[in-house]
């Protein structure tokens, strides 16, 4: 092993604009998006699992009137 540094800049972010130029603003758009992505992703959470607790739900509902007619 050398002492060479392996580090070849790969995966490395690199920012064309200068920092006067790339300043990141409260409540711009990309903040918007992020924010509507975000509570798309919460709903669609909380929809799957309304689906998961309806379909235990639905399978103990079936479970237990299987017993009951079997009895």
């Amino acid at each position: 092993m050398s002492d060479k540094n392996d580090n070849d800049g790969q995966g490395m972010i690199v920012n064309p604009k200068p920092t006067a130029e790339n300043q990141d603003w409260d409540g711009d758009d990309a903040d918007r998006a992020d924010r509507l992505r975000f509570e798309e992703e919460q709903a669609m959470i909380r929809e799957q699992s309304e689906a998961r607790a309806a379909a235990k739900a639905a399978a103990e509902s079936a479970k237990h009137a299987g017993t009951a007619q079997s009895a």
